[in-house]
């Protein structure tokens, strides 16, 4: 049995790709230049349906689709950039798209619940503990 033995490396501005990239050992598809882009919370879902409806915007999501349709609805949500979990590799168009939008896209050999509970480790919070009245990524709990 694990716990939550890490120190705390998000910031009341969030947390930068590139500290995500060493928590779960992920590799960076896109630009180099995404290591710095900041991100507030954390997302895991299959249901695109549900990215549009609960997540806020800076929101990391992690996936087990790699669809071209993840990084469109990434798009209309302003997500920080999207992680695909299990080791899976989008396409070359699903790259290709995301590099256009200027939006991370990392990969990780982790399980999706293992990836969140490491994230969430590290202090990120999931959506339901931002403020519901929005998408601006406002805490609802002060401190982490």
């Amino acid at each position: 049995m694990s716990s939550c033995r890490t120190r705390c490396l998000v910031s009341e501005s969030g947390i930068r790709i590139r500290d995500i990239i060493d928590a779960i050992e992920a590799r960076l598809l896109t630009q180099p230049s995404h290591m710095d882009r900041l991100v507030l919370s954390v997302c895991g879902a299959d249901l695109m349906s549900d990215v549009l409806a609960f997540t806020k915007a800076k929101t990391l999501l992690l996936t087990g689709l790699t669809s071209i349709q993840v990084v469109r609805t990434a798009g209309v949500v302003d997500l920080a950039g999207i992680v695909f979990v299990r080791g899976k590799r989008p396409s070359p168009e699903v790259v290709e798209l995301a590099e256009a939008e200027d939006l991370p896209l990392l990969v990780t050999d982790y399980p999706l619940y293992e990836a969140c509970g490491k994230l969430y480790c590290l202090g990120l919070k999931g959506c339901s503990e931002l403020d519901p009245g929005g998408r601006t990524g406002e805490c609802l709990t002060s401190g982490t």
